[in-house]
């Protein structure tokens, strides 16, 4: 098969405010809007709908618990909501008492093992219970999250450190064996997913791209952009779209001033692998 260069890059939203956490759950894409306070669903037409409007600012993150329902990271206060039937928000896990500062990202796997990564620099396991423990430190601004389909690695993005660090995962849900599993140069990972050949994209803000990698480090795919591309997602029919969250980035400061230019857009390029493992 001959390499046909580039895919097409598609627009399926614009008008955002700032988009994170994008997630395929039930034949849409999920994501949270940071700078609106608003958790979107839209379908492969463009339909939205703001499913979730948030009571707090960024960050929040979001996936499922195996039962079907919502958890999202309330990042600044600590906490994990949880989003029973009836759409109310009640307490998970209050992560106070592994870290006050903010928390972040949040991947379940596919044994119900909850991972929040935030804080100094950590990532928290929380327990059916919601009782919460850490399970590994020393993260370089811990960003997304990945598990493997096996269910035995998990995978973090590194801002800070420009690398993709793998763990084992143990049968309690506890990390092992930390490695480098990608040292990405100039790369800045920021939200990622894992495909069927066992590559991960990441989104890269600074760089304005979304790059997939392989185990190693080889660059595989380079998709570059017009703005910061802040996370990306596998799915659409047979998980073979890829989704990818795009913003104008002017620096921390300047946030409530990008969420109000409304830049944000999400994007769509065929994939030349499908999405695995989770989110």
């Amino acid at each position: 098969m001959k390499d046909s260069g580039p895919p097409e890059i598609g627009t399926l939203l614009i008008g955002l405010a700032m988009g994170e956490s994008p997630r395929w759950h039930e034949n849409r894409l999920w994501f949270s809007d940071w700078g609106a306070q608003e958790i979107v669903a839209v379908d492969l037409d463009g339909n939205r709908e703001v499913v979730v409007r948030t009571p707090f600012g960024l960050p929040f993150c979001i996936d499922w618990l195996p039962d079907g329902r919502l958890l999202i990271v309330s990042g600044r206060e600590c906490l994990l909501l949880r989003r029973e039937l009836d759409g109310s928000l009640v307490s998970h896990a209050d992560l106070r008492g592994l870290s006050d500062k903010a928390w972040n990202e949040i991947v379940v796997d596919g044994r119900g093992n909850v991972y929040v990564n935030g804080g100094p620099g950590i990532i928290a396991l929380v327990a059916p219970d919601g009782s919460a423990r850490q399970v590994a430190d020393r993260i370089a601004f811990p960003n997304g999250m990945a598990v493997t389909p096996d269910n035995a690695t998990l995978i973090i993005a590194e801002s800070h450190g420009k690398r993709l660090t793998a763990f084992d995962i143990t049968p309690d849900g506890s990390l092992s064996n930390r490695r480098v599993w990608a040292d990405l140069g100039s790369g800045v990972p920021d939200g990622i997913c894992i495909d069927a050949d066992k590559a991960v994209w990441y989104g890269d803000v600074p760089n304005k791209r979304c790059v997939r990698v392989r185990e190693g480090g080889a660059v595989l795919q380079t998709l570059n952009l017009d703005r910061g591309c802040f996370a990306c997602m596998l799915g659409g029919m047979g998980k073979r779209t890829l989704f990818l969250i795009a913003a104008e980035w002017r620096g921390m400061e300047n946030i409530p001033e990008v969420a109000r230019a409304r830049t944000g857009q999400v994007l769509t390029a065929e994939a030349p692998a499908p999405g695995v493992g989770w989110p």
